[in-house]
């Protein structure tokens, strides 16, 4: 016997092929590439899962950890995901099942979990030892009669066991959770969305097979996500909607705040989605410290349970707005890069909202089909036994004599099989059962049942041979999860200053806007409001409720910037559009809405500007005589909240405000008919926050009703209008300069008869007058209608006011603003020229 070994190396090959290494690696990292992409980085289309989650969810299934259970050590469940399903490292599994359990990071969490799950400040969670979890109720929707044959199984990693190639899913889950992954060559990164407004979208898809991404949005708004913000534009939410990849601006929800000794802080309340709140700070105090943004005194983070809240302090005198967009520029703003790139049979595809929604709608009529096959198989194998059941009571004493005399349970089988006809199953069936069971109560449950049955059988068929009857079902289980589990959205659209927005799409027209006391607004075209005579009752402008009364009346253009003044002083701004549109016998929209007034605030004056020139100022009078001017550079940065405009002593009011230029005079009307004109330089120039002096010395109860601006050259006349709807025209020169802080002169003899003055104006005989009462009718009257007359009169009637109801406001339109009908006929004319022309 020879003692030597065989060299182990020294063997013929049975076969050896030639490949290029470089086919062989292209095709090696293709078959990586595809594993990568399909088994762990992209969610299906369909239930909105990667494997991972999908295996940690089916496995809680079978473990029993749902909403209804106890909650079990997250250690326990990431053990029996790893070893049954998922064969890669336990670090991975419970990444995954901590991201499911955060709020902030899931906007539907689809893990009920208890203990440390992380921060919006980057705290990690604690050990799998130390958390448990249990599914969420809305995660058992996802898995809702997946043992009903509704999806496909396959084998698990080791052949031992079967998990699901998809979730029946009872909802969008990828566009109402969203996802981010990266894969070999490409990634995804998909928004969370609002449920209800996915669903109504899909419901919408639906009923309209021909529904357009246009059609989608009127439901789906955009991404709505766990951590609120703001999304900023929304023409990238189209164009994401639309080709499946866009760029969203997301920008942290904050306001100005007035704080103490003058000063203002802003405070952050919302941060962007998947934004590092500690790191955020952190990184704002470094720009402090290095002079990169200057103003800011103090910055503190208040977050607690209930919410982010994060104060940025600025310095006295420091130009907020400045601070304000700082932040907005480096911090307060992220992009987010939507890519809708999702399984669609295995492969990747690039889908738009449409898109989407089709595949799951497909899905779903997958499993509702399969389930309703599933539960027909059921039933007709239990109405088979009933009707067995059911046979054997009609000839009882038979059966039982039959199955008495057999020698063994197989030969009563037999014997039920020959003699009466019986299936298999039935005569199974039938041995089986209890002497109890043939009870005349039992016998009547029987039939009962059996109804029942047949029911449901025929309603199966019917599903199952009517695509409608199908798709109904979908849309009720749709409707069913909206109304459990549906909530209010989180994320505020708003609008891109630099972009085609809202405001483009808005026709300019001339338009009144009424307000009343309760804080009801609206704006009506002025061509809905011809001209009458004076004299006359005017027409409904505004349906005011019981106790209420309208209160302002004012011209203005759907695209000017509005200064609304307020009797405490205080001065909001807004575009005349973004006050709602309503018919005339419309009550309006509460003010609080569109301006963040408080409980006791009225608008009282309407300054019409865009911007103030270098010298002009904002003029203002209050109730008690005191009159102030503040340069109107002052007023170029208002807040949402508004901003100081005067402080104004106790019980004081500002009534009235003019735009001026430094040089007129400033005339000021009292309600008991006194005026008193004098040069604006009287008034010296003072900052928002002071109270002004004196104009005007009041004799009793007297008090300011309004403020007129003019000079020597005015060759205009001062309207006057009582309560009682009197009223008269003065030229202004008949007003003559005193000094100011003077009795005045008298301007209109007031009694019972035409009431106190309401309102002053200063017009020309081509501008028209809009008269609006209390009660809400509406005059529009020609200035040269009103009669020209001395000071000291009582004037004419201008509007018949009706017993109980009292002039509220008054306005004037000037001549520029007024479209006649031979205007418009001339535009035509002119358009049809132009037409002719080309």
């Amino acid at each position: 016997m020879s003692s030597e070994v065989p060299d182990p190396t020294d063997v013929e090959a049975r076969a050896v092929e030639n490949v290029r290494i470089e086919d062989e690696m292209e095709q090696s990292y293709i078959d990586y590439a595809m594993s990568v992409i399909a088994g762990r980085a992209l969610p299906d289309v369909r239930d909105g899962l990667k494997p991972v989650h999908r295996r940690i969810l089916y496995a809680m299934y079978e473990m029993g950890v749902t909403s209804g259970s106890s909650h079990r050590k997250s250690s326990s469940i990431v053990g029996e995901t790893m070893g049954d399903y998922h064969p890669h490292g336990d670090s991975a599994i419970y990444d995954t099942l901590v991201r499911m359990a955060q709020d902030f990071s899931m906007r539907y969490p689809l893990v009920d979990g208890q203990g440390n799950f992380g921060s919006m400040d980057g705290d990690p969670a604690a050990a799998p030892r130390y958390t448990e979890a249990r599914m969420s109720p809305i995660s058992e929707e996802l898995l809702s009669d997946i043992d009903k044959d509704t999806v496909d199984f396959s084998a698990n990693y080791d052949d031992r066991l079967q998990e699901p190639d998809v979730l029946p899913a009872a909802f969008p889950n990828l566009l109402v959770n969203g996802s981010s992954g990266i894969a070999v060559g490409m990634s995804t990164n998909i928004p969370p969305h609002n449920l209800g407004e996915v669903i109504d979208a899909t419901i919408e898809l639906i009923d309209n097979p021909e529904a357009t991404v246009e059609d989608l949005m009127e439901h789906v708004k955009g991404p709505d996500f766990p951590t609120g913000a703001n999304i900023v534009g929304r023409d990238a939410i189209y164009s994401a909607y639309k080709t499946g990849r866009g760029r969203l601006r997301v920008r942290a929800e904050f306001e100005v705040e007035e704080w103490k000794n003058d000063r203002e802080r802003i405070v952050i309340t919302e941060l962007p989605y998947q934004a590092n709140k500690a790191r955020m700070v952190e990184r704002i105090a470094e720009d402090v410290n290095e002079g990169e943004i200057e103003g800011i005194s103090d910055l503190r983070d208040e977050s607690d349970r209930d919410g982010v809240r994060i104060v940025v302090e600025c310095k006295r005198g420091a130009n907020v707005e400045v601070v304000k967009n700082k932040l907005l520029e480096n911090h307060l703003e992220k992009t987010f890069g939507v890519i809708n790139l999702a399984l669609v049979d295995g492969q990747p595809q690039v889908l738009s909202l449409r898109e989407t929604l089709e595949e799951y709608v497909a899905h779903r009529r997958e499993v509702v089909r399969r389930r309703s096959e599933y539960d027909l198989a059921e039933a007709e194998d239990r109405a088979h036994i009933l009707e067995g059941r059911l046979r054997a009571l009609e000839n009882v004493d038979d059966v039982v004599e039959l199955i008495q005399n057999s020698e063994d349970r197989s030969a009563a089988k037999d014997g039920l099989q020959s003699t009466f006809d019986f299936s298999s199953d039935q005569a199974d069936h039938i041995v089986r059962m209890q002497l109890g069971s043939l009870t005349s109560m039992e016998a009547a449950e029987i039939e009962d049942e059996y109804e029942d049955v047949t029911a449901e059988i025929e309603r199966l068929t019917e599903i199952l041979e009517s695509e409608q009857e199908l798709l109904s079902v979908i849309k009720d289980e749709l409707r069913a999860v909206r109304d459990e589990y549906a909530d209010d959205r989180r994320t505020s659209i708003v609008e891109d200053q630099g972009t085609v927005t809202h405001e483009d799409l808005i026709p300019e027209e001339e338009v009144f806007v009424v307000m009343t006391e309760d804080d009801y607004v609206k704006r009506m075209p002025i061509d809905g409001f011809d001209p009458q005579g004076r004299g006359g009752k005017g027409i409904i402008g505004a349906d005011v409720k019981e106790d209420d009364r309208v209160t302002t009346v004012f011209r203005a253009n759907t695209h000017d910037y509005l200064l609304c003044f307020t009797n405490r002083g205080k001065v909001y701004q807004l575009k005349t559009y973004e006050i709602p549109e309503m018919g005339r016998t419309a009550r309006g929209k509460s003010a609080v809405n569109i301006l963040d007034l408080e409980a006791d605030e009225d608008i009282t004056a309407i300054v019409d500007t865009d911007a103030f020139g270098d010298d002009e100022y904002v003029t203002m009078a209050t109730r008690n005589g005191y009159v102030k001017r503040t340069a109107g550079e002052e007023f170029d940065n208002i807040r949402s909240t508004g901003i100081i405009a005067a402080d104004l002593e106790e019980g004081d009011e500002l009534v009235d405000v003019e735009v001026t230029d430094g040089s007129q005079d400033l005339v000021v009307a009292t309600e008991g008919g006194m005026t008193i004109r004098f040069d604006e330089d009287e008034v010296r120039a003072m900052g928002r926050n002071a109270r002004g002096v004196n104009g005007i010395k009041l004799e009793g109860d007297d008090a300011v009703a309004g403020l007129v601006a003019t000079d020597e050259a005015d060759e205009r006349a001062l309207l006057t209008v009582t309560r009682n709807g009197y009223g008269k025209r003065t030229q202004l020169s008949e007003y003559r300069t005193q000094s100011r802080y003077g009795k005045g002169l008298i301007d209109i003899k007031t009694g019972r008869r035409n009431g106190p003055v309401t309102a002053v104006k200063a017009v020309s005989p081509t501008d028209q007058a809009v008269v609006m009462s209390e009660r809400g009718q509406i005059m529009r009257t020609r200035i040269d209608e009103i009669s020209t007359v001395g000071r000291n009169t009582m004037g004419v009637i201008v509007m018949e006011v009706q017993s109980g109801d009292a002039v509220a406001s008054v306005d004037v339109i000037p001549e520029s603003s007024i479209t006649t009908d031979e205007d418009e006929a001339n535009v035509d004319e002119t358009v049809e020229s132009e037409d002719d022309s080309q």
